[in-house]
């Protein structure tokens, strides 16, 4: 797929099928977050990524709306360190989002489709993922292939139109 096309495509994602992932497609997509841009290439981030069914049930268990995650045929925890520095968190957070949608854009061209998930429950994170004490789960991407139809060029998105969204020179 071309990256526009990838771009378009991507959708979130909330029922898989059955299939199995490649390991080389796992690996494409968690190398374009690894090769994402980073405030002076610090690459907060730690990428845990999830296979097993029965670990994918327990992740699910993080936040009420991550029952997708279950059902995904993986799941990658978006890791970062805990700081008390306001800066430091607001950058993480920054990075942390090009890094998603790296590996967003990269799963689409793929044709694996994508969700993500927020993490309220740290204490189930941190007994599921092994993770130190100085870590913290952020967020959830949840991969495979859609069980409804494929990926391909949304035409309209429902999305507010580009005219609404955009200024030119100023406000």
């Amino acid at each position: 797929m071309e990256t526009w096309d990838a771009i378009r495509a991507r959708r979130n994602v909330r029922e898989f099928d059955e299939r199995p992932l490649p390991g080389e497609d796992l690996e494409r997509i968690l190398e374009a977050g690894r090769r994402a841009p980073s405030s002076r290439n610090w690459q907060p981030w730690d990428f845990v990524l999830v296979t097993e069914r029965e670990q994918l049930k327990q992740l699910a268990k993080v936040w009420r709306g991550a029952g997708h995650v279950a059902t995904s045929a993986a799941t990658i925890a978006l890791v970062l360190p805990h700081t008390g520095d306001a800066g430091e968190r607001d950058r993480a957070q920054y990075d942390l989002g090009q890094a998603t949608m790296a590996m967003l854009i990269a799963a689409a061209d793929l044709g694996i489709g994508s969700g993500h998930a927020a993490v309220a429950d740290q204490d189930q994170a941190r007994r599921v993922l092994g993770l130190p004490d100085d870590r913290y789960a952020a967020y959830l991407i949840d991969l495979g292939y859609p069980a409804d139809r494929p990926l391909r060029p949304i035409r309209e998105p429902n999305r507010r139109p580009l005219t609404e969204v955009m200024h030119r020179g100023k406000w």
